[in-house]
Parts: C-alpha cells; sequence; structure tokens
C-alpha cells in the first residue's frame, strides 16, 4: 500500500518533459488521450501506448508509470472478463481492456510530470473560480498525506492487536471502524489547521489577487506544440478514416 500512497506525491525531476510549460505537457496529455480514443485496432492502441512509454522514458518517470499502469491493470482485467461475459469476440475484449490502460497512461503523462502548483497555474490561466481552484488543488495535495496517515494508523492498530484480513467480508468491514475514527478526527483537526492558515494570511480579502510567477511560452515550448501537432494531427485522422 506504501508504494499505491507514494504514486500520488509529486517529485521534482530534471528531464525534458518536467521542464516543458503545464500547459504544453496538458495539450501532448489531450493528444494522446484523443489518440488511445480514435485507435479501432489493438495494434494502434498498442502504438499509442508505446509512444506514451517513450514519454515517460524521456521523463525519467517509468517506474512511477509503471504503477500507475499495474493499479489500472486489475480494472483492465475487469473489463476483459466483462465483455468476454457479455459475448464480445475475444481480440475486442483485449483491445477494449488495452484502451482502458492506454487512456489512464496519456493522463498520467500529465499529472506526473506537473506540480500541484504549475497545475494551480493552468486552472487559472483557464479562468476557473478562485474558490473551485484552490479546493482542487488542496485535495491533490491532502490525498498522498491522508493516505499516509490511514497506513500509519494502520500499522499502528496492528501492532495492538487489530486484525484486518481475518475474518468473513463483514468482520472486515467492522474492523476497520478504528481506522476510520481516528483518520476522520486527523482530517477534521487538519482542515482546522488549513482554514486558521488561509484566515491569517488574509484569504478572500482580495477580489482579484496577483501571483508572483505566471506562465510565458518559450522557444522550446513552441517547438514542442508544433512537432506535437505535426505528428498527432496525421496519426489522428488515419485513425479516424481508417
Amino acid at each position: 500500500m506504501y508504494w499505491v500512497a507514494s504514486g500520488f506525491i509529486f517529485r521534482r525531476i530534471s528531464s525534458p518533459i518536467h521542464d516543458l510549460d503545464p500547459r504544453v505537457k496538458l495539450l501532448i496529455s489531450i493528444e494522446l488521450f484523443s489518440l488511445a480514443l480514435a485507435a479501432s485496432r489493438l495494434e494502434e492502441v498498442g502504438l499509442v501506448f508505446a509512444s506514451i512509454l517513450a514519454i515517460a522514458l524521456v521523463g525519467r518517470i517509468m517506474r512511477r508509470l509503471g504503477r500507475t499502469v499495474l493499479f489500472a491493470l486489475g480494472f483492465a482485467i475487469m473489463i476483459f472478463l466483462i465483455n468476454i461475459f457479455v459475448g464480445y469476440p475475444l481480440v475486442s475484449a483485449i483491445e477494449v481492456a488495452s484502451r482502458f490502460v492506454t487512456i489512464v497512461g496519456s493522463t498520467s503523462i500529465f499529472f506526473l510530470t506537473t506540480s500541484p502548483d504549475e497545475l494551480e497555474h493552468v486552472m487559472r490561466w483557464f479562468r476557473f473560480p478562485r474558490d473551485l481552484v484552490f479546493a482542487f488543488v488542496t485535495a491533490i495535495r491532502f490525498v498522498p498525506v491522508l493516505l499516509m496517515d490511514a497506513l500509519q494508523i494502520m500499522d499502528a492498530q496492528k501492532s495492538r492487536g487489530l486484525e484486518l484480513d481475518k475474518g468473513n467480508p463483514l468482520t472486515r468491514i467492522k474492523n476497520f471502524g478504528p481506522i476510520l475514527v481516528p483518520l476522520v478526527v486527523n482530517a477534521v483537526v487538519r482542515s482546522g489547521e488549513l482554514a486558521e492558515a488561509m484566515e491569517s494570511r488574509g484569504y478572500g480579502a482580495v477580489k482579484k489577487p496577483t501571483t508572483l510567477y505566471g506562465l510565458s511560452l518559450t522557444i522550446k515550448d513552441r517547438s514542442a506544440i508544433l512537432a506535437s501537432l505535426l505528428v498527432v494531427i496525421p496519426v489522428l485522422f488515419y485513425f479516424i478514416v481508417s
């Protein structure tokens, strides 16, 4: 479980993908997502997934992307079995499951290479309401924190004799009570501390606050946009007409 929680923690590294403008990374992720949806054959889905792996290799996020793909494989297997049960051919069931994994990988490219601060800048660039941006970015920041708290509470309760892996499903659900109660208490305490910090910093006192940092496209960003469009548009057109 620790490897799942650590997958939500952003780690800044130096790579050609991380150094791009977040809007460019979002565009690349949308392009890969569109290609995954437009692919109609299994080999086309495999080509898109290979492109995702190549970008992950350049961005030095192959290991973290592997965790995401491994986590998505469980849902992909469920999709495959449901399609087989409904009556889809074997190749079509494999194609649908592979497309799901490819879609998850395409969206992960953006979130694995973009910090919460950059995500906030992008949302503000799209003119989303300030409260919505703050709530969304704060939720992203607190997801790994809450996961790590849950794992620490589970370890502490197991050391006190709590058995989470024994008994019938109903008994296991009941055993999670000593986990959820302190977790909810911790979340409430953190939310109170966050509210006090926001109030002390004057959140909401100014209707249109300024920011210290902004977004600006460099020559490298513009070159990446042009190169991606020159590659993706013909491939997307081929996927649609084929």
